[in-house]
């Protein structure tokens, strides 16, 4: 699966570098800004998977661009860590409501900033993250690419594998055929959305080549769900 994204909103270009370095580091693909009305560009054109925050920048403030964000539906779920030199309880309080999903006081420690993106990061993307998901009696090890379904291994290809993975992360999430694509296949490979239909439906006949009822359910005009 394709590594997570992050996006590092920071006018600091030390602390940026710092930051950048070190998610690259980790595994994670990296995306910068270094203000307000950028990291909102940004996110409108590719939604990352984590927002790396600083409060205090130019033009448009780090609180206004998590209010933006969170008040979006498309972007509410993006986690958000916010980062401030304001220490203050008020300041905390005020970073947390706004929507931020962790809040750092500056200077961090960056071992335990990673640390947080990671905790962040496996809330919200925990197949990427090496976890074992389950839903009802499918189980995926994302660590040794082996899929379950009431104790027995199914034969899943690699990118039905990642279909399932990105179903199995939200249930009950209808996901679109596009954004199916740009989290399974990535935006810089270029595959019809009609690619989309013909996977789901090899996944589909895997999931129940055993028995079972189809988890996957089509919601017309919309895309795909598991549940």
């Amino acid at each position: 699966m394709q590594a997570p994204s992050v996006l590092v909103v920071e006018d600091e270009p030390a602390q940026r570098e710092v930051l950048i370095y070190n998610l690259e580091a980790e595994g994670f693909r990296v995306a910068q800004a270094d203000n307000g009305e950028e990291a909102l560009l940004l996110v409108a054109e590719e939604t990352p998977d984590l927002i790396v925050l600083d409060w205090m920048l130019p033009n448009v403030s780090g609180i206004e661009v998590c209010r933006r964000l969170k008040s979006r539906p498309e972007t509410r779920g993006v986690p958000i860590i916010m980062l401030s030199a304001r220490s203050e309880e008020v300041d905390l309080v005020r970073g947390l409501e706004t929507g931020a999903d962790d809040y750092m006081v500056k200077p961090y420690s960056v071992v335990e900033l990673m640390a947080r993106v990671r905790t962040q990061l496996r809330r919200t993307r925990p197949a990427v993250l090496g976890e074992t998901l389950e839903y009802e009696d499918i189980t995926l090890d994302a660590e040794t690419h082996r899929v379950h379904r009431d104790g027995k291994a199914l034969k899943l290809g690699p990118t039905e594998f990642r279909l399932l993975a990105t179903f199995m992360e939200k249930p009950g999430r209808v996901w679109s055929r596009d954004q199916l694509l740009d989290r399974v296949w990535g935006r810089e490979i270029y595959v019809d959305t009609r690619t989309v239909d013909v996977h789901v439906g090899r996944l589909r006949k895997a999931l129940c080549a055993q028995g079972g009822d189809d988890p996957i359910r089509t919601v017309r005009g919309a895309g795909y769900a598991l549940g």
